[in-house]
């Protein structure tokens, strides 16, 4: 995979990416990371890529120019390449685990970091995807796409070296991820449930699907509501439901 970032601090993305999974995942090669100066594109001496808006109001618009330059200078280098052109934008679709799993399977993904008060809106033909990270705004959209390249890149076949812990993580399932331990088996009075030390495969399968289930009824009720439970999970949450409402009493 191929992922250029169009930004005017490249700067940002040297520590971030120069460690862990995304540093491996780039030194075998699995995916080529750079980034565009937008700032290089900008005219006059001063490399001007703001101006204020048309019809007043406050802050500063990143002008068409450099942006438009800044692709262009990405699809020479890469003619052959099927991209996706994602602007980073707090009004755009919010990413998640089922957009990081589909940008995973892409050629050639393209972030477009903006700053300043927002774009000039002829940049929007530029892009085939508007996304945001959440519901607030930043001072840029940079952490934005380090955020969404490290939660792509880890799921690119062969970057994690267990394929199975990256399809059991939380969201890809569609329910929170499991409780997790490790020895001892016994610390600060605190026990390992004795389940996950019976070596019996199956039921520790089961635990661990019963207590995804239970974690996201507790901390994610809302991802609930979008499952298509067996009778079983329909069991196990009504079972859940009735503890809740016992503690509750008391």
């Amino acid at each position: 995979m191929k992922i250029d970032i169009v930004t005017l601090f490249p700067e940002m993305f040297e520590s971030p990416f120069g460690h862990s999974i995304v540093k491996r995942a780039q030194e075998d090669e699995f995916v080529q990371i750079e980034t565009v100066n937008f700032r290089n594109f900008g005219k006059g001496k001063h490399r001007v890529v703001d101006d204020t808006p048309y019809g007043g109001g406050a802050g500063m618009l990143l002008k068409p120019e450099p942006i438009f330059e800044a692709i262009e200078s990405i699809e020479e280098k890469s003619v052959r390449s099927k991209k996706r052109i994602i602007l980073m934008d707090p009004a755009g679709k919010k990413f998640d685990q089922e957009m990081a799993e589909e940008f995973s399977r892409e050629e050639h993904l393209v972030f477009i970091c903006g700053h300043y008060e927002g774009y000039d809106e002829r940049i929007r033909s530029l892009v085939t995807d508007e996304v945001s990270l959440g519901d607030y705004v930043l001072t840029g959209g940079e952490l934005a796409a380090m955020v969404m390249v490290d939660a792509t890149v880890r799921l690119i076949p062969g970057v994690v070296g267990n394929q199975d812990s990256v399809l059991e993580d939380s969201h890809s399932t569609g329910l929170l991820e499991h409780p997790h331990y490790t020895r001892p088996a016994v610390y600060e009075g605190m026990e390992v449930p004795e389940v996950l030390r019976s070596g019996n495969h199956q039921l520790i399968e089961e635990w661990r699907h019963k207590e995804s289930l239970r974690r996201t009824y507790l901390r994610r009720p809302d991802l609930i509501e979008s499952l298509d439970l067996t009778a079983e999970e329909q069991s196990w949450l009504a079972e859940f439901k009735s503890e809740q409402l016992s503690q509750d009493e008391h």
